[in-house]
């Protein structure tokens, strides 16, 4: 899997967070919106959102390279990409 650097800060009722794709000169790098709602829905065990960051990321990594990943989005919006997201993220982090 390529390497993923998360940082995410506590920003008003929720979270934004930095992901750095790869650790070569091609790395990309992305900011990532997190709501509370949005945490509770697909992660309700969750006290921040750095796992499912990951695990989302995993999922795009999956279907697109690096590179096609928008730079600056709300988590939420890779299900309008990709309908199976939500429910797949909450089978993966259940594991």
């Amino acid at each position: 899997m390529t390497k993923l650097r998360i940082d995410c800060l506590p920003v008003g009722a929720g979270w934004s967070c930095g992901v750095t794709v790869g650790d070569d000169v091609g790395a990309t790098h992305h900011q990532v919106s997190v709501s509370g709602g949005t945490l509770a829905k697909l992660a309700p065990e969750a006290s921040e959102p750095t796992r499912l960051v990951e695990a989302s990321f995993a999922f795009l990594l999956e279907r697109e390279p690096r590179e096609s990943i928008v730079r600056s989005f709300d988590l939420p919006l890779i299900g309008r990409y990709f309908p199976e997201y939500p429910d797949e993220i909450v089978r993966r982090l259940a594991q």
